[in-house]
């Protein structure tokens, strides 16, 4: 019999940190050979879509801090992954960008990361999957708005 408290194999949001935890070690386990973290993953896949971000807009769009940011990018771009200018146009914003390489390790990861979701998804139907995207996306953005 369980105390009072959270009914874990009835709690959404268990489950929810639970599909987190398992997505996640999934992501790790394609990543790790193409020697990529998540996080390194997710600053390119940002950077691809959305190029010229800052690094406090990497930073948020990665669930990380400004700081490991900084750090991360400081890597890539040692490493030719990505390009900042050398002087800030405006302010101090040094907005990073892909190179070739950082391009070609994008398209590699991007794919495993794809079999991954596939995988995830595997067991559901069009219409399931439309409509967990939605409920997903309804409950974020209701975690998001201010509390009255």
């Amino acid at each position: 019999m369980r105390q009072d408290g959270i009914d874990l194999d009835t709690s959404l949001g268990y489950l929810v940190k639970e599909a987190s935890s398992a997505l996640r070690a999934a992501m790790e386990d394609v990543l790790r050979p193409l020697g990529m973290t998540i996080t390194h993953y997710s600053c390119l896949e940002l950077l691809a879509q959305r190029p010229g971000l800052t690094n406090s807009e990497l930073a948020r769009g990665a669930f990380v801090t400004r700081q490991s940011m900084n750090v991360l990018l400081q890597a890539l771009e040692r490493d030719g992954f990505v390009s900042r200018p050398r002087e800030a146009a405006v302010g101090k914003a040094l907005p990073a960008q892909l190179t070739d390489r950082g391009r070609r390790s994008l398209d590699a990861a991007s794919a495993a990361v794809r079999s991954v979701e596939l995988r995830m998804l595997s067991g559901l139907t069009d219409a399931q999957r439309s409509a967990a995207l939605q409920a997903l996306r309804s409950m974020v953005d209701a975690l998001r708005e201010p509390r009255s």
